[in-house]
């Protein structure tokens, strides 16, 4: 005997494929659509569509965007002089959040893995490199993250940047605020020594 019905299993076996869920996760997000009324369940179905149909991306620097233009490239308030270069959309979100930086971004779309097969000719790199000869901008900040590819990948775009004659810097890291150094591992403590600032 089935476990479920076969939509249901279909159902389950489509948001087991969704990243950090888990069969008992996917399990209890099916069994909540099934209790949704019948409009919110086609709402929701349609959100999904819709997203997968108008999202695009921005042409000038690769934010997920509805129109040509991401609002942030198209906000006349925001300074086009400091260009902050991520990973991926979600890294815009999370600085975003943080209301610190009014610059402006380039998403390279991923990070520099040989192993994996990403090359500089897979990322966004050269639209960055026409972007900042046009645009000469005051400062580049390389915002990828603090694992191997995305170290490799700054220390790439440092040596390219720097050939432009370009202010190049890189996002501090170390430790979180609120933290106890006797839990941070070794790496973290290190980044840390190497990011302080004079007080």
């Amino acid at each position: 005997m089935e476990k479920y019905t076969k939509s249901m299993g279909k159902l389950i076996q489509a948001l087991r494929k969704m990243p950090g869920l888990g069969p008992k996760s996917a399990e209890r997000i099916a069994f909540h659509i099934l209790r949704l009324p019948h409009s919110e369940a086609k709402a929701m179905a349609y959100s999904i569509l819709k997203v997968k149909e108008s999202i695009k991306f921005c042409k000038l620097c690769g934010n997920l965007s509805e129109d040509d233009a991401c609002s942030i490239c198209g906000n006349p308030k925001r300074s086009k002089d400091i260009i902050c270069i991520v990973q991926q959309p979600t890294d815009i979100v999370s600085i975003e959040k943080s209301s610190a930086f009014q610059g402006v971004y380039h998403v390279l779309g991923g990070a520099l893995s040989p192993l994996d097969g990403v090359g500089p000719e897979n990322l966004r790199i050269r639209e960055l490199q026409a972007r900042v000869k046009v645009s000469r901008p005051k400062e580049v900040i390389i915002a990828t993250d603090s694992d191997s590819e995305g170290e490799t990948t700054a220390l790439y775009l440092a040596r390219l940047l720097k050939k432009e004659k370009l202010k190049v810097t890189r996002i501090a890291y170390g430790l979180p605020m609120g933290s106890n150094l006797e839990y941070a591992d070794q790496v973290t403590v290190a980044k840390a020594l190497q990011g302080r600032v004079p007080v």
